[in-house]
């Protein structure tokens, strides 16, 4: 007779893994509490006794819990997630307040007022909610430590997917320098001093503290973040934030992309011949440049795998698409579809990205700084080398065009000037990062180069031509060879902006938006002066804070 062994581990079922207390199918509350439960019960009344409190959850329970507790969730084709930020597809600036309090009065740029107790109010009348723990700044010297409170899987995947993910030993006793309190879901109290509207998404220095009410975009958590590092960084470490991408050569050579929506910065810092450091958030201390994110938030409106192969191989497993529409047979993404927003996206880890540098940190000081535009109205050269002045002027006028017919009643190309590229998420005046800048520029002897990706020929209403990406990448290719400092350059009136004559693998009648234009010398002259006009009003606001030379770099009309 043979025995039966009655001591085998029973083999887990799916019915019971990951539940939480209060899934169906869960067990019983236990009664002792994890020290991460006591903490959220001691600093904000988080009551442990009837909320699930599930902390850095895997993957797999993430994408569980999202669908079935997230309407419209969903697995694609390709293994990604898809989630619904509801009303709101896109950030909120107008909606941002930072909070005055004693130590930071001084130095903040936005003063407003907050409503903790509303969004903890709310996250206690939630079944269950999510903790995710990581970190900001891949240098370990700066870095700070991340904890986000929320009550959505979606919003536990996407910054578990942004943040640096500490080892399972450091998440054992992590204590935050920074709290994210998201009760998206529930709206301000928009009679409340100061609100604008139900949505709040605001930053107490003070207290650490960061909470979102009235939005469920997920990007507010990111950029708040960000935020947070425009302050601190500076005003404690003297290290500079950027809103920039990073890329580095073979020989150490790293270049810096700043530039807004549409300019082309995650698109040319995907460089096949250079690894990525990082496609949206950096900081230069005088260590080097170090990545703050540990993920990727690309926009996918449009995506291939012929345009972008990177970020198309990147939408898998372990990825949120936000905001996209799918085919609900196959479940197989149409990026071309912008139904519910402009603005869908993916958020994924860096890891995914094949070339991505990793740790994303590099001890090279930038070689090369590229600020970005897309000037729509075409008379703004391709490329520019600027001195001191002008980049801090450029970097403070951070301009780019709004496109004819992207919004209600825009019927030409229309000015958009975001001061130092990042000014929704500055903390403190624009003076001081573009001096921070300059200094660093001019310590470390790098390059400063105005790259317009836009319009050539003639503008957007002439009938001309945006500047094909095979040229944009060979002036590109050309700074990182050095042969474009080397070649003879010109004066381009108004702007008095320095032109190659000549760069290689670019036809040269390109190079000088005057000689390139085809619409009449009129038309040219009436353009460029009223872009001219628009930079000077727009620096009116700096030029208190500014120096003579940095004012009298910009146009001259």
């Amino acid at each position: 007779m043979t025995a039966t062994n009655t001591n085998t581990c029973s083999p887990v079922i799916a019915s019971n893994v990951n539940k939480t207390p209060l899934h169906p199918g869960g067990v019983a509350p236990h009664q002792e509490h994890t020290e991460l439960e006591e903490e959220l019960h001691e600093t904000a009344h988080i009551d442990y006794n009837r909320v699930a409190i599930i902390p850095n959850a895997s993957v797999a329970a993430l994408y569980e819990d999202a669908l079935v507790y997230e309407s419209g969730s969903a697995i694609t084709s390709s293994g990604a997630l898809t989630a619904y930020s509801g009303k709101k597809t896109g950030r909120s600036p107008l909606d941002k307040r930072i909070v005055e309090e004693a130590s930071s009065k001084d130095d903040i740029w936005y003063v407003w007022k907050i409503n903790r107790e509303r969004a903890i109010d709310y996250l206690n009348t939630r079944n269950r909610i999510y903790v995710v723990d990581g970190y900001a700044g891949w240098d370990e010297k700066y870095r700070i430590r991340v904890r986000v409170i929320c009550a959505r899987a979606y919003h536990a995947l996407f910054m578990r997917n942004m943040l640096i993910r500490p080892p399972r030993e450091e998440l054992d006793h992590f204590h935050p320098d920074y709290t994210i309190y998201n009760a998206g879901s529930f709206p301000a109290n928009r009679f409340t001093e100061g609100m604008t509207s139900a949505t709040s998404v605001a930053i107490n220095f003070a207290e650490k503290e960061m909470v979102i009410l009235g939005t469920e975009y997920a990007g507010e958590m990111k950029k708040g973040v960000f935020t947070v590092l425009f302050y601190e960084m500076p005003v404690k470490h003297n290290v500079l934030t950027l809103h920039s991408s990073a890329n580095e050569g073979k020989d150490g050579d790293v270049t810096l992309f700043f530039g807004l929506s549409g300019t082309g910065k995650t698109t040319l810092s995907a460089d096949p011949s250079r690894a990525l450091i990082g496609d949206d958030e950096h900081c230069w201390s005088d260590r080097g440049v170090f990545n703050i994110e540990g993920g990727c938030y690309a926009k996918t409106i449009g995506l291939s795998a012929e345009k972008e192969p990177d970020i198309f191989g990147a939408i898998r497993f372990g990825s949120v698409l936000e905001n996209v529409v799918f085919d609900p047979e196959t479940r197989s993404v149409d990026y071309d579809d912008a139904t519910l927003t402009e603005n869908t996206r993916c958020a994924y880890p860096i890891e995914y990205i094949s070339n991505a540098k990793i740790p994303c940190k590099s001890d090279s000081h930038p070689k090369n700084i590229i600020l970005l535009t897309c000037d729509a109205r075409g008379v703004l050269p391709p490329i520019s080398k600027l001195d001191s002045a002008q980049t801090m002027f450029h970097f403070i006028s951070g301009y780019t065009s709004k496109m004819a017919g992207t919004e209600d009643g825009v019927t030409e190309p229309q000015a958009t000037f975001s001061s130092c590229f990042a000014q929704p998420f500055l903390a403190l005046h624009p003076m001081r990062y573009a001096k921070m800048l300059a200094d660093k520029i001019e310590t470390h002897s790098a390059n400063a180069w105005l790259l317009n990706t836009g319009w050539v020929g003639a503008g957007h209403a002439q009938g001309g031509k945006r500047c094909p990406l095979k040229y944009t990448r060979a002036i590109l290719d050309a700074i990182h060879s050095g042969e474009l400092a080397g070649v003879e350059y010109e004066n381009y009136d108004v702007f008095n902006l320095q032109v190659p004559k000549t760069c290689p693998n670019v036809p040269s009648e390109l190079l000088n938006p005057k000689a390139a234009w085809t619409a009449g010398a009129e038309s040219f002259n009436t353009e460029v002066t009223k872009l001219g006009k628009l930079f000077v009003e727009n620096f009116k606001k700096y030029e208190s804070e500014a120096t003579e030379d940095v004012v009298k770099a910009g146009p001259v009309v």
